[in-house]
């Protein structure tokens, strides 16, 4: 491109470190055509940024294509290895730092973060091209080498910390998995007052039994769900039903929430309240439901003569390993099969093997 020809962008000037940076509104359609991003072939010690990860650019490219009017996309920010210029529309008066931002086309405009949101940006404007006539805000820096864009990346990122899954369940208003998981955490009688509803792990004093993301997993299991896959009436519904049978047969939830036994108490003592358990039981009640449609309430009754403390050999091997939970599949599956083995179901020709394998390994 010539010399001499500008970008030009509403922009907000500002100072970090004594060093000014710039805030610009850019339509999205310029954003493939104007930032470049260090591709794969090059080294990590001469790129600026993490290497582009293929399997988060498709999501968040269905993310805007499927809420064109709904979404929310944070800013970008690049470096700028050009002289820039910017035209204050007040330079002596209080609007001083409101003003139009030029960079001239032939500028190098590398990304410092926020490279996963430019490639799926690019994709989703293919599919809809009317998403080009939005905004996205860009932080623009001045460029001063690789070494400052390598500590720009870090220091981007270092202080970042994921939201937990509880919480991004508790929040997430338009994933039908998570407004469900949020309303039995809150409305069915073994979860309600007993849920954490912001954190995936619970501390040893919590008041709590249940976390909201257990539950999250546990529905799934219990429906047959994948992600994303639309949950109908009778889908809530009977996931409603099962967890509330659920609470008729299994004490301790009703003795957690009466206050006659500490939450950590019981946490500590038995293992129905862990994640892996309660998904063995989702797990368990998916078959029932599909199996035993009109019975599924008698064979759950039989749940009360179970035996859930850590203590009982049977657990061995199956959801505690070496005298802790565990949480793989395998883990999950023995612990399925130990609650049909109690219930008296037939296990499937795969569960079989494994249970035969259980058994030869003890």
């Amino acid at each position: 491109m010539e010399t001499g020809y500008c970008y030009s962008f509403p922009a907000t000037r500002g100072m970090q470190a004594g060093k000014p940076f710039y805030i610009a509104m850019c339509p999205m359609r310029i954003i493939p055509r104007i930032f470049i991003f260090d591709g794969e072939e090059v080294p990590p010690q001469l790129r600026a940024q993490r290497k582009l990860n293929a399997q988060r650019v498709p999501e968040i490219a269905k993310y805007l294509i499927e809420k064109p009017t709904d979404y929310v996309l944070s800013a970008l920010t690049a470096s700028v290895d050009a002289s820039i210029n910017f035209d204050s529309i007040d330079p002596d008066g209080v609007n001083s730092n409101l003003g139009t931002l030029s960079i001239p086309m032939d500028a190098r405009m590398l990304i410092n973060d926020g490279q996963h949101r430019r490639a799926a940006i690019e994709d989703a404007i293919k599919e809809n091209p009317d998403l080009g006539h939005d905004n996205v805000a860009v932080l623009f820096f001045i460029d001063e080498g690789l070494t400052r864009s390598q500590q720009m990346f870090v220091d981007l990122n270092m202080h970042q910390v994921r939201p937990d899954t509880s919480l991004v369940t508790l929040y997430n208003h338009t994933d039908q998995e998570s407004v469900l998981a949020t309303e039995v955490a809150k409305n069915c009688a073994p979860f309600e007052g007993l849920t954490d509803l912001e954190s995936s792990s619970l501390s040893k004093k919590s008041n709590k039994l249940f976390t909201l993301s257990s539950i999250k997993h546990a529905n799934r299991a219990l429906l047959k769900k994948k992600r994303k896959d639309k949950l109908t009436e009778l889908d809530i519904e009977a996931t409603k039903d099962f967890w509330n049978q659920l609470a008729e047969i299994l004490p301790f939830w009703k003795l957690v929430k009466e206050g006659k036994l500490a939450a950590s108490s019981v946490r500590e003592d038995n293992l129905f309240s862990h994640g892996i358990v309660i998904q063995a039981i989702a797990t368990m009640g998916s078959h029932l439901l599909s199996q035993f449609p009109n019975e599924w309430r008698t064979y759950v009754k039989k749940l009360e003569d179970v035996d859930w403390s850590k203590s009982n050999p049977l657990w061995n091997g199956r959801s505690i390993v070496h005298g802790r939970m565990t949480k793989t599949t395998r883990a999950n599956q023995l612990t399925v099969n130990a609650l049909k083995l109690h219930l008296g179901i037939e296990l499937s020709p795969e569960e079989h093997v494994l249970e035969d394998s259980f058994k030869n390994d003890n």
